[in-house]
């Protein structure tokens, strides 16, 4: 059944209410049509409950909007939904995708993530190329999507299923070839939407690899008081010190003067089901987004706090390796590489928490898996073994 606007309803039902289902819930495609945006498509999905997100094809097939009852929660930059053609990854020494970066949801990779860096060819078979460089959070993030199909399906009459399809490469002559097909999906009635992403080496050699989710969330779930929650068993790296760290990792500050942000990475333990789940609540609001995904494909959790006015972000990083170039990595046997045609699967869920019953149930949950650490952070940025 569909529970919509206090009815459970199954297909025969809606059917007899709504001449066209997408009145209360749907997809819909659009394409943005001014200023830098032009030219990008947007998928635009409502279950019906309140919970609205948008899915921009040509800038990964990555959830931007995301808003509850009219409240927005995803994060947003004052750089817009930029076109890809204005996108440059390479620019201003490998921090072009700061002039690109907003929404709540922005995937990185496939074989770099974090700080851009040089480094020789690797598997780069061209002698023209002495010295690659591996931009801030890889070439995979905002690549233009081929959009596979959309709609709203009925399974057994009961449940109505929301959901998007698309295909994103990264590709180059002699180098790399990753292809991304990812599908997201929202049953109607509820407050979720899931993002299962498949991704295949379809080089003919093998190449590294690395994935980061970058979720952000902003004002006005971020907001002096609210809550981080995750099943952190120990922070193991932090980009400050701790004489220099004043924002507090779990309970939130409120704007703070520019430059105020800190970035640390958490070992994070897993439910009975495997399953890492974490969330930011506000009690003041009654309302929170829990992230959830299996430990097993993303090991590791990034918190990236930017507390700074005019950004103010809070981002939920499930991550496939610790911190530290790809060398380091490479050196502990941490670098991750796929072989030609290797695959690897990914998931992430995403859910709207509703009201005081479902905070606590959310934070009892995450606590039965480990205790929240204490707001000291680690007194060194260094990574521990």
């Amino acid at each position: 059944m569909v529970a919509l606007f206090g009815q459970d309803l199954d297909r025969v039902q809606l059917r007899r209410r709504l001449a066209d289902l997408r009145a209360a819930c749907g997809v819909r495609l659009s394409t943005l049509t001014d200023g830098p945006e032009r030219g990008v498509r947007i998928l635009e999905f409502r279950t019906g409950t309140g919970l609205r997100f948008t899915v921009a094809v040509d800038r990964g097939m990555d959830v931007g909007e995301l808003e509850w009852r009219g409240m927005p929660f995803g994060w947003h930059s004052a750089s817009g939904y930029r076109a890809p053609a204005l996108h440059d990854p390479e620019a201003e020494g490998g921090s072009g995708l700061l002039r690109s970066f907003t929404g709540f949801m922005l995937t990185c990779g496939f074989d770099h993530a974090r700080r851009p860096e040089k480094e020789a060819p690797g598997h780069f078979r061209a002698d023209t190329v002495p010295e690659l460089m591996q931009p801030l959070h890889g070439r995979g993030a905002l690549a233009p999507a081929r959009l596979v199909g959309y709609g709203a399906d009925w399974r057994d009459d009961a449940s109505l299923v929301l959901w998007c399809e698309g295909e994103v490469r990264q590709a180059v002559l002699y180098g790399e070839h990753f292809v991304l097909r990812r599908r997201i999906e929202a049953v109607a009635g509820t407050s979720r939407f899931t993002v299962a992403d498949r991704l295949v080496n379809e080089a003919c050699v093998p190449v590294p690899h690395m994935l980061l989710y970058h979720l952000n969330l902003g004002w006005p779930l971020l907001d002096a008081g609210a809550r981080f929650l995750a099943p952190v068993s120990e922070t193991v790296w932090s980009g400050v010190s701790a004489e220099a760290q004043r924002l507090g990792f779990w309970t939130q500050q409120g704007p703070q003067p520019a430059g105020a942000q800190q970035v640390a990475v958490h070992r994070v333990v897993a439910d009975a089901d495997g399953f890492v789940r974490t969330a930011l609540v506000n009690d003041r609001i009654g309302t929170g987004v829990a992230v959830s995904w299996p430990k097993r494909q993303l090991p590791w959790l990034q918190h990236w706090q930017c507390l700074s006015e005019g950004t103010y972000a809070l981002g939920i990083e499930p991550v496939t390796n610790r911190f530290g170039s790809r060398a380091e990595l490479a050196q502990t046997g941490e670098l991750e590489v796929l072989q030609p045609g290797e695959t690897r699967v990914y998931d992430l869920a995403v859910e709207v928490l509703d009201g005081p019953a479902a905070l606590e149930g959310c934070e009892t949950a995450i606590r039965a898996c480990a205790p929240l650490l204490s707001e000291t952070p680690p007194r060194t940025g260094r990574m521990t073994p």
